[in-house]
């Protein structure tokens, strides 16, 4: 057997537990979150000699250290961490030192329950990097958007109904010259009209015709001190949402650039008919990844996906229940894949009808199809192949009868 070695992360200092063989604690040190710390902690792990290092990350720069040195990786679950530390405690203690022995513990003895950890290649973490940078700046767009319709609701609604959406290049730069109804007294159709043609509005409305939203909504009784205390609030939101939505459109753009370039790009654009999808064809091949030998069946992949219910069973109970242990951005793009297909696709549409006609709610409905279609992705994946609908049998076979 292999000495194996348990490290509790933290952001500024981690603790390392190395336990022999026959479980005896060899060695358990402190090692400081800098260049130093973490060049020292790979050094010792490679002076004894350790064959296996348990951490509760599957990523990051200790993990990316690791791998680098030649160090094998086993990324254990928190809740499995939880779950098993009663197995070497009789009170309810619990400490960074105790963990990081837990962690060891259970590289030495429990390998038959996890995975050496198997990294993505570059192309793929790079693709994984700018997809969830992408979605933490949308969640911030999100969050100031709903700042910013607050504030007009509550003394400018007509600004909020202009134009479809709030944080839209063309309504953040009407906001901005006219950011409360003070500023907009004096605006007409043909001013209108030359801002409009200024900032390259699309024209699929009139100016009169948005004129009239401005106009129709209730108006604000806000008082003079109150309504300047709100118009810079709408300024500074503006200001905020501005270069944010722009960063978002960069990104997207390296987003489509990088999905062309990868290997198994084509397989996951496949999977869409709109060219404008390239953002979540993106995030399933960034989650899902590019080693195959991770799902070796596509049970694994439904799981880690959110996509197949957790069974509960108990004498002659057996419930199903939802699976909250999962990659929650990998659940996120399989049910947008899901709920895009069902409107053009007739087998995905079958399948989320009779989903809904056995009572099941939307979401519900939408994750048994994300589940059959996680079966015909990884197939395809594993195959190397983009999507076919000519040689998928149960569209075929649902579509020839109607032939």
């Amino acid at each position: 057997m292999e000495t194996t070695a348990g490290i509790d992360l933290a952001s500024e200092e981690h603790r390392l537990v190395v336990v022999e063989p026959d479980g005896r604690r060899l060695d358990e040190r402190r090692y400081s979150h800098s260049e130093e710390g973490i060049t020292a902690l790979v050094r010792r792990l490679l002076e004894l000699a350790v064959g296996r290092v348990a951490i509760e990350r599957p990523n990051g720069l200790v993990v990316d250290r690791l791998l680098a040195a030649g160090i094998a990786v086993v990324a254990v679950h928190p809740n499995q961490l939880a779950a098993s530390r009663d197995r070497y405690r009789a009170g309810g203690g619990k400490s960074d030192g105790f963990d990081a022995y837990v962690l060891a513990e259970l590289a030495r003895t429990d390998m038959h329950r996890f995975r050496l950890l198997e990294p993505d290649n570059d192309e793929t973490r790079a693709l994984r990097a700018l997809t969830r940078a992408r979605e933490d700046l949308v969640e911030q767009r999100v969050a100031l958007a709903n700042q910013l319709r607050a504030q007009l609701e509550a003394f400018w609604p007509g600004a909020t109904r202009i134009f479809a959406d709030l944080d839209s290049p063309i309504c953040l730069a009407f906001l901005e010259r006219y950011p409360s109804p003070d500023d907009a007294r004096s605006l007409g159709a043909k001013r209108l009209a030359g801002f409009l043609a200024r900032n390259g509005y699309s024209g699929r409305r009139k100016p009169t015709e948005l004129l009239a939203r401005l106009r129709e909504a209730p108006t604000g009784k806000a008082a003079e001190l109150e309504t300047e205390a709100r118009r810079a609030v709408v300024l500074a939101l503006v200001a905020a949402l501005k270069p944010l939505v722009e960063q978002i459109k960069l990104l997207t753009s390296q987003i489509a650039g990088a999905l062309e370039a990868h290997t198994d790009g084509h397989i996951f654009r496949s999977l869409f008919r709109d060219p404008k999808a390239v953002v979540t064809a993106a995030e399933l091949l960034a989650e899902i990844g590019d080693r195959r030998e991770r799902h070796p069946t596509s049970s694994s992949l439904e799981a880690i996906a959110g996509q197949a219910p957790v069974a509960v069973e108990s004498g002659k109970k057996k419930v199903a229940c939802f699976r909250w242990a999962c990659n929650k951005q990998l659940r996120s793009a399989v049910s947008v894949l899901a709920d895009a297909s069902r409107k053009h696709n007739a087998w995905a549409n079958d399948i989320y009808q009779r989903a809904r006609a056995r009572g099941h709610d939307h979401p519900h409905a939408l994750r048994i199809l994300g589940r059959a279609w996680l079966r015909v992705i990884w197939r395809i994946w594993h195959d190397h192949n983009a999507y076919d609908p000519s040689q998928h049998g149960s569209l075929n076979r649902l579509l020839a009868p109607q032939g």
